[in-house]
């Protein structure tokens, strides 16, 4: 259970603190409105993914003994997981437009998170797989990965929202940009061992 809390951890971690159109909204509702605005952007993915979890779990539930399609999906998603680490080395910063506008912060984030391909990518190539491989030894251990996940991604855009409400100065600083290159460097460690459960599967090694 506990190699599943902490690469719930990690994933959580990543995934907030990383570029992308929810933490751009998070930012800018801040910035337009006030650190309230953007934790309610913050809270989006509980809302949104949900449906996302239950229909991946279920697709993966009836490719259980296709063990070479999953192979494929496990190397899609350490090619994912790879990509997002690469991307949170190379961060140099963020840079968020504003406009001005009435302050539907929820609503606007349930419907980027919506339209975002990340949550879909993630849960049927990263998170379904790893949720299933947890119920293989418990559903505590399932409930343990997903709970840290998500934990940490709402609560790591939180804290973005409220850092930017003090300084906006906070998305160009040493801290973030180290935080996300140390993040982007355990992604890619984790990749390789998505690579590896693929190669199992495969019948590779």
């Amino acid at each position: 259970m506990v190699t599943f809390l902490t690469t719930g951890i990690i994933l959580g971690l990543s995934a907030g603190f990383a570029p992308g159109p929810i933490l751009a909204l998070v930012i800018s509702e801040t910035l337009n409105h006030d650190k309230r605005a953007g934790i309610r952007v913050a809270l989006a993915p509980i809302i949104t993914d949900l449906p996302i979890i239950v229909l991946t779990l279920f697709v993966l539930s009836k490719l259980s003994g296709f063990h070479t399609v999953l192979g494929i999906i496990s190397f899609l998603g350490g090619c994912f997981i790879l990509y997002l680490g690469f991307a949170g080395i190379r961060t140099r910063g963020m840079n968020v437009s504003l406009a001005k506008d009435k302050p539907r912060s929820l609503q606007k984030g349930i419907i980027v998170n919506l339209l975002s391909p990340h949550p879909y990518l993630f849960w049927f190539s990263v998170g379904g797989p790893l949720t299933v491989k947890a119920m293989q030894h418990s559903t505590v251990a399932a409930a343990a990965f997903i709970c840290s996940f998500y934990v940490l991604l709402v609560g790591s855009k939180m804290v973005i929202a409220i850092a930017v409400g003090r300084s906006k100065s906070f998305l160009t600083d040493k801290t973030y940009i180290y935080t996300m290159r140390l993040l982007g460097t355990m992604l890619i460690l984790l990749a390789l061992l998505l690579f590896r459960d693929s190669l199992h599967l495969l019948g590779i090694v």
